[in-house]
């Protein structure tokens, strides 16, 4: 059975836990990192010697890292789905997981810190809004993108929308101004759709 370390609220575990309800594979997830400890222990850090979450064990292979993560199960179990069979069109999908690490955490974790997880006393409010500024301005790349397509990789969901899709729920979830972008928000309307982001993404910010 496939055994999943960390939090409900992390939104790397969250892209994991996505790509798993969207298969449908046998799991155990266990509560670690933050307040639940276990990160530092030796035990899970023979496994994942950077102290975070997620990590996972596939019959005896560890994995950790998110987005590879999510490549591996897709590869394993969901080849042609969301893994796509076309190398042009899975190039496609890796493109915009890259981008979502690359272009969109760096500016949406400093607002997501900022407003969720630093009391309000505490606020740099002028970096988070200038974030959320730089933030706005990368997301208007992916609404071009969407233009042309209705998901991420071309036509059907892949892997490629699942981190994208799991910062865009933090994006739209937070208390911040954000531009009308109609081709994003029809594409995020799509990912609300689906059970499994509905049920593993789809939570409070905490």
């Amino acid at each position: 059975m496939l055994r999943i370390w960390g939090r409900t609220n992390s939104v790397n575990v969250q892209k994991v836990m996505w790509a798993v309800g969207e298969i449908g594979i046998a799991h155990e997830r266990m509560d670690a990192g933050l307040a639940f400890g276990v990160v530092e222990t030796p035990e899970y850090k023979a496994k994942n010697p950077n102290s975070r979450v997620p990590t996972v064990e596939d019959d005896g292979l560890v994995l950790w890292e998110s987005n590879a993560t999510v490549r591996y199960l897709a590869a394993k179990y969901s080849a042609g789905q969301l893994w796509p069979a076309d190398p042009g069109e899975r190039s496609l999908a890796d493109r915009w997981m890259d981008w979502a690490t690359a272009h969109v955490q760096p500016d949406l974790t400093p607002v997501f810190w900022g407003l969720i997880r630093t009391p309000a006393e505490q606020r740099n409010m002028a970096a988070i809004e200038a974030a959320a500024e730089r933030s706005a301005a990368t997301w208007r790349i992916l609404d071009a993108h969407l233009a042309r397509q209705p998901y991420v990789g071309g036509q059907q969901f892949t892997m490629g929308d699942i981190p994208v899709g799991c910062f865009c729920w933090r994006y739209y979830a937070l208390p911040i101004k954000r531009p009308e972008l109609a081709n994003l928000a029809a594409w995020y309307a799509r990912l609300q759709a689906r059970p499994a982001f509905r049920t593993h993404v789809a939570m409070p910010l905490t």
